[in-house]
């Protein structure tokens, strides 16, 4: 039996009223992992804890370090004792309860977001659908995603109550009995390479975010058909709709720079982000988690361009701009649609706390990526068996040349789930599920 399926059958929680007040957390001895971080979670609350050696010292650890001592957690280890090789804690918790959660899950974006779509693209050459990609991932195996394991919107669909992410709009398109039973619950579109440009990716054989907008029409048209326009207005106005996209159309500026200036760029990037947003809310969507871009200018891909590997300075600048300015937009629309809510989240900033100071998030390495092959692990994709792959992946930022390993997605999922107003505008994404 492996350790997560143990962990899942050994995982106790007591609950009093609004608050979980017991859990115990497992933790192997030296043989395993010393350094190791277990995701304590059930559809009512979650908590990411690191425990941190075999002496038992626990922590409550978020992006932005000052939220861990705003925050409602009392953690308090109160017993400890070895049984053969193991050692238990029995770390008392309190919480505060997210007793709703969203109907139905609806993903768009680029790869960060991408749970197999690129894999049933034929003519896609972006994909992650080979090894070492799915390393750590349950069933060891590549999955689409581009991570070691799980990917940020893994890890947010479990916060909002799913046991899984919705599963690619693609895989379910020819069968009748799989939509029927799935739309209802949400969908992926998401797919590696793309951006809110429609020329973002246009020759790498991905699917533009204009184009995913036009596959949930058909979901919305199905639903409708299926349980009538007012019950599917009804699902789609709880429902959570999660976009990540930008990254994408920044990277693919660099390093030819023509046409365009800066400022113009960024504002067609707004101009196209306003029209993805407003089609969507006429097909139905209310709340918007919105994945801001976020440091691509540190990514190992990026650093290549620097002889001392230091940040792509002028592709940072960009992405922090467009976060600026997406801010003032998504303002704009609310004020404009009274029932539209959105959570913004500030992925630039999150990146950067991490980057620089890495050991008080339990990361070693935030320049080389884990999988790869040459300078910084950077100059190849993460291919089996050209790549070599680090063994203590959870150390590292970067799975691959632009990617976060599954660790740095779990640790901004839960930022942007449950963090404070600083890195998540204007509420979080727990406030915007439950907000009725």
């Amino acid at each position: 039996m492996d350790m997560v399926t143990w962990l899942r059958r050994i995982a106790i929680t007591i609950r009093h009223k609004a608050y979980t007040v017991c859990k115990f957390a497992l933790f192997l001895d030296s043989d395993y992992h010393t350094n190791s971080c277990l995701y304590l979670h059930n559809h009512e609350t979650s908590l990411y804890i690191n425990v941190r050696g075999v002496q038992g010292k626990c922590s409550v650890r978020y992006i932005d370090k000052e939220f861990k001592e705003r925050g409602s957690f009392l953690i308090s280890l109160m017993a400890e004792r070895w049984v053969h090789s193991l050692s238990f804690f029995l770390v008392m918790v309190a919480l505060h309860r997210a007793d709703a959660s969203a109907p139905a899950m609806f993903i768009l974006g680029d790869s960060i977001a991408d749970v197999g779509t690129n894999s049933l693209l034929p003519f896609s050459i972006i994909r992650a659908d080979f090894p070492y990609n799915g390393i750590d991932f349950p069933s060891s195996q590549p999955t689409g995603r581009f991570s070691n394991g799980f990917n940020i919107v893994d890890f947010i669909a479990n916060l909002t109550g799913f046991q899984i992410s919705p599963p690619p709009f693609l895989s379910l398109v020819n069968n009748q009995s799989s939509t029927d039973e799935q739309f209802p619950k949400g969908v992926s579109f998401a797919s590696g390479g793309s951006g809110l440009l429609d020329e973002t990716g246009k020759y790498f054989g991905v699917v533009p975010l204009g184009q995913q907008i036009q596959q949930f029409a058909t979901v919305q048209s199905n639903l409708t058909a299926a349980i009538g326009s007012e019950e599917t207005e009804k699902l789609l106005s709880k429902s959570l709709f999660l976009i990540s996209s930008g990254s994408n159309d920044i990277i693919s500026r660099f390093p030819i720079i023509g046409g365009l200036t800066n400022e113009d760029f960024i504002e067609s990037l707004s101009d196209a982000y306003d029209n993805h947003i407003k089609n969507l809310f006429k097909l139905g969507a209310r709340k918007f988690a919105i994945v801001g871009v976020p440091a691509i200018g540190c990514c190992p891909l990026s650093r290549l361009s620097d002889d001392n590997d230091n940040c792509h300075k002028e592709m940072n600048e960009y992405a922090r701009d467009f976060q600026t300015t997406l801010t003032a937009l998504l303002q704009k629309l609310s004020s404009e649609y009274e029932e539209m809510k959105y959570s913004l989240g500030n992925v630039y900033e999150i990146t950067t706390n991490i980057i620089d100071d890495p050991p008080a998030f339990n990361f070693k390495d935030v320049k080389k990526a884990c999988c790869g092959t040459g300078r910084l692990n950077a100059t190849f994709p993460c291919f089996q068996p050209i790549a070599t792959v680090c063994s203590n992946r959870d150390d590292y930022l970067f799975w691959d040349l632009v990617h976060p390993t599954q660790h740095a997605a779990q640790l901004a999922a839960q930022t942007l789930y449950s963090g404070p107003q600083s890195l998540v505008f204007p509420i979080n994404f727990s406030q915007l599920v439950e907000d009725d």
